[in-house]
């Protein structure tokens, strides 16, 4: 799936009456299944914070970080141009790919534009600003952390597995998930979860993009103390990798046993899938995807979210 997705308009506020009255939504996630959460919701304006994820380790975002460290921009990059209005010479660049260029060729400019723009300042969420200003954006995105990390993993018989690709690739569940370097949360998202009215996650992979931010322990804990809704947002299709494996129950449980606290009130499951049954998190079936099957329909993602506010 290309980076990219074509901006779709959201509903109307006036028919989002629960959304349009609250004062600070956190969406959780990475790539483009954040992105389309935040493309639903972006009529919320700076009331709207997204928390991504910073862990991958492929593609050009693994090779920009393997040549110059830092935490993975491509994510960040992602929901920014999917948050954009009208595609912009600035969006553009962002996503541009080189071509014909040597090693530089299938690597994304975007990515490298934001390295250096990290460099030039003192955190990288400056730098992620730095951007907003530029593109006219009124959400705010945050890194899940500004330290780089890895993901890792270990089987049942104890052999450990090191990255985000390398976890993908993994063939079962594995009982042990943690964060390599131990690394402290952006202090901005921490504060956004303890201000939050209602809290999102995904859709999208749930091991290397909705997980990641829950394995920083301050921010786990602002998650677990939160009194806000606390929405899953359920993918259109199973997702590849082991946890793709599991019946959402079942996914809910191995969660609990992992992050050894409850962090989720509700899963909202596409209606294009059968309904699971669960036990403690309440089950909102609604539409998610229109006429691209692959990718949830932002109106119909915030008409749903709405439904989870008791509409």
């Amino acid at each position: 799936m290309p980076d990219l997705v074509e901006p779709t308009r959201v509903a109307a506020p006036l028919c989002l009456p629960r959304l349009a009255a609250l004062g600070g939504v956190v969406a959780i996630g990475g790539g483009t299944g954040l992105g389309r959460t935040l493309r639903a919701l972006s009529f919320l304006g700076g009331r709207l914070t997204g928390v991504v994820a910073t862990t991958d380790n492929g593609g050009s975002t693994g090779w920009i970080r393997e040549q110059a460290g830092g935490i993975a921009w491509g994510d960040i990059r992602n929901c920014i141009n999917q948050v954009v209005d009208q595609p912009t010479l600035g969006s553009r660049l962002l996503e541009y790919r080189f071509v014909d260029a040597g090693e530089l060729s299938g690597h994304s400019l975007g990515n490298l534009i934001m390295l250096a723009l990290d460099q030039l300042c003192v955190r990288p969420l400056q730098a992620i600003d730095l951007v907003r200003d530029v593109l006219g954006l009124k959400l705010h995105l945050l890194p899940m952390c500004e330290s780089p990390a890895h993901l890792a993993a270990c089987y049942a018989d104890g052999r450990s597995v090191h990255g985000q690709i390398e976890l993908e690739a993994m063939t079962q569940v594995p009982p042990r998930i943690w964060l390599d370097p131990r690394v402290a949360a952006t202090p901005e998202a921490v504060a956004a979860v303890v201000d939050a009215d209602l809290i999102l996650f995904g859709p999208g992979s749930f091991m290397t993009s909705i997980l990641p931010a829950l394995l920083l322990p301050d921010f786990r804990a602002a998650v677990a103390a939160s009194r806000a809704p606390r929405v899953l947002i359920g993918n259109l299709h199973p997702e590849p990798g082991p946890v793709g494996l599991l019946e959402p129950a079942a996914l809910l449980q191995w969660t609990r046993e992992v992050l050894e606290v409850q962090v989720f009130d509700q899963l909202l499951w596409p209606a294009s899938r059968p309904a699971p049954c669960l036990d403690g998190v309440q089950l909102v079936v609604a539409p998610l995807a229109a006429s691209d099957p692959r990718v949830h329909e932002p109106t119909l993602l915030a008409q749903a979210i709405e439904r989870c506010l008791g509409g």
